[in-house]
């Protein structure tokens, strides 16, 4: 239809593609699952979803070019959406069991392990999103949404540069805080699944392709 807008949903070996892509279209837009990078670089948006380990995904994405196709979006300012270990693998660097690896690096700062009783953190919580997010805009305070996780983002380490605008970022609580959801320019994340996410995510996802028009 006019004015649905074009999302491509980057398969690079990880990830719940389907219902990722069952997700967008419920939320409104037409949805294509691919690798191909030139169709990953011209669409509307673009998601990176991701699931098991740092070191896998990152490997998976370079190997299809996914730093190249966020550089050439980025710079283009075309927004970009990271899911769970899509979102993770943007920061510098991983570490999981004693295993070092780097991420994309769009963000400085370590996805490590979070310092909890209950490892994995499974299940629905609540996110702590500052007013002036559009992410999360027109959403209850004690809106929940569904993590499957062990390792996170535990600091936020961009520092502000002037004149631009800081980050917006979304924190959570398991054990202690951590990074929940970051909005950054035309880069944006979550660590939870908007997917898995009920009305809630569909929310979310519609906020996002909002952004996109």
């Amino acid at each position: 239809m006019p004015g649905t807008p074009h999302v491509v949903v980057l398969d690079y070996g990880s990830g719940n593609l389907r219902s990722a892509e069952r997700a967008l279209e419920r939320a409104g837009a037409k949805v294509e699952v691919t690798d191909d990078s030139r169709t990953a670089i011209e669409c509307d948006g673009l998601v990176v979803p991701g699931v098991g380990a740092f070191a896998a995904c990152a490997a998976g994405l370079r190997a299809v070019g996914g730093e190249r196709i966020l550089e050439q979006r980025l710079a283009g300012g075309r927004p970009v959406l990271g899911i769970c270990v899509g979102m993770q693998v943007l920061f510098e660097r991983g570490v999981e069991f004693g295993e070092e690896a780097a991420g994309a690096g769009q963000w400085p700062g370590t996805v490590e392990k979070l310092q909890a009783d209950v490892l994995p953190h499974m299940g629905w919580n609540t996110v702590r999103a500052p007013e002036e997010s559009r992410l999360f805009a027109g959403m209850a305070p004690d809106e929940r949404f569904y993590f499957v996780h062990s390792f996170a983002a535990r600091r936020w380490e961009m520092e502000p540069v002037e004149p631009f605008t800081p980050p917006t970022v979304t924190w959570a609580h398991h054990g202690e805080d951590f990074v929940a959801a970051v909005e950054n320019g035309p880069l944006w994340a979550t660590q939870f699944h908007p997917e898995k996410s009920g009305d809630a995510g569909r929310r979310l996802l519609e906020n996002w392709l909002a952004t996109l028009q």
